[in-house]
């Protein structure tokens, strides 16, 4: 028994130590995103409702945007099915570690992937070790920080002027920091580069968000490439 409880223990300290770093961050975005949701007209309860349902920081920070700015519903739900098609790539990733998982298992894990998740549950699985429960976890922990804090922000938006610098830069810089992060090679730094320079010249040729699904789609294409050719060079 006391065995079965320290792996109990073990499973609930490693998840959540994954997930601190991820809430972290999470926090503060979750509450722009709520000042800006307050500002475009959102109540709380809708922005809880958004949050629980889509999950999805960027996906909600345009959505906003464009409710705001009068588009319609089928605009704002082509868009952001557009811009998470990303989480296909992401859980086809991931999939390798979970084998024989029944599908509620997989649905409520499913259901907190995203880009935060994806990149630290991956590096915990590929260094051995990480536990299913705690990459579960760690999902679910960083979903309910995102949730509570997109709300709380809805509350204080009330409290805060409109235009206050900085609030929309706040889910730009999150992502400048884990690019930052995921640079541990060449090859890292090659997709990434790929990445940028396909975004924007997609972004000045095709018309909407569709630049974000063929600068996702060529760069890990193009990763993918760079890293089996490499591989074959250093093999005798």
């Amino acid at each position: 028994m006391s065995g079965t409880g320290e792996q109990e223990k073990s499973f609930i300290q490693e998840g959540l130590s994954g997930a601190w770093p991820i809430c972290l961050g999470y926090f503060p975005i979750g509450l722009s995103l709520g000042v800006l949701a307050q500002k475009a007209g959102f109540a709380p309860w809708q922005m809880a409702v958004m949050s629980v349902t889509v999950f999805a920081g960027g996906s909600q920070f345009i959505a906003v945007a464009m409710i705001s700015s009068g588009a319609s519903a089928a605009a704002v739900i082509s868009t952001t099915f557009m811009v998470n098609l990303r989480h296909l790539l992401m859980s086809s990733a991931l999939s390798p570690y979970f084998p024989g998982v029944s599908r509620r298992f997989l649905a409520l894990f499913a259901y907190g992937v995203t880009d935060e998740s994806f990149a630290v549950n991956m590096t915990r699985f590929k260094g051995g070790g990480w536990d299913r429960r705690s990459a579960l976890l760690l999902n679910q922990t960083a979903n309910a920080t995102w949730i509570v804090s997109s709300v709380i922000g809805a509350y204080a938006g009330e409290f805060i002027p409109a235009g206050v610098p900085g609030v929309e830069y706040a889910l730009t810089g999150m992502f400048i920091c884990l690019l930052v992060f995921q640079l541990r090679g060449a090859v890292f730094t090659a997709t990434a580069v790929i990445a940028a320079v396909v975004s924007v010249a997609a972004y000045l040729w095709l018309p909407g968000n569709a630049y974000v699904i063929v600068a996702s789609c060529t760069a890990a294409t193009a990763g993918f490439v760079i890293k089996r050719l490499t591989q074959r060079r250093r093999s005798p």
